[in-house]
């Protein structure tokens, strides 16, 4: 049995998720380092990926995505865009960093010296439109709660700006909203 009580109910259906850092360390604070994640989506979204929304804040993501196979694919984002960001803290030299992600690294995870994100990424099924509109707002209100801005259309990383009518960072499937 694995570790956590979290499962992909339908990994065909939208699944809403959080992508968090070990430790919650503020990693995505530089648009390049931001950047890694969303190549990493586009990427994805060509191979058949669909995110209905998303926000990305300093230590963690949330995101409403579905495909064939999420759980796959949700695994390889996360394999690829750490072995990207350490490579990234190894290039900068950010060895502080470097040094928290080695410390808070998982005992059994004996294969690797650090531990970019932490285990898991607690699946919960978007069973019906109510909770799908639930799961956006709770996405898109994420760094107003912060305190980060005013309206949540004015977060650079985040979908909210489709959903407000203007083109966001990343192409938003909308497919299941009707205004």
């Amino acid at each position: 049995m694995g570790r956590s009580r979290y499962r992909f109910i339908y990994p065909d259906q939208p699944h809403f998720m959080t992508l968090t850092v070990q430790g919650w360390l503020p990693v995505f604070t530089r648009p390049e380092s931001v950047d890694i994640l969303l190549q990493s989506f586009r990427f994805l979204m060509n191979e058949g990926l669909r995110i209905h929304a998303w926000v990305i804040l300093e230590n963690h993501l949330h995101l409403i995505a579905q495909s064939q196979k999420l759980d796959n694919d949700i695994a390889r984002f996360k394999s690829f865009t750490a072995r990207q960001f350490l490579g990234y803290l190894q290039q900068r030299k950010a060895t502080t960093l470097l040094n928290q992600l080695q410390q808070l690294k998982l005992a059994h995870k004996t294969d690797r010296q650090w531990q970019f994100w932490q285990e898991g990424v607690h699946p919960e099924w978007i069973g019906s439109s109510d909770m799908m509109r639930q799961k956006i707002e709770y996405i898109h209100q994420n760094p107003v709660k912060r305190g980060y801005v005013d309206q949540a259309e004015h977060w650079r990383y985040s979908s909210a700006r489709d959903y407000a009518g203007s083109e966001g960072l990343l192409a938003v499937d909308k497919s299941w909203w009707s205004e």
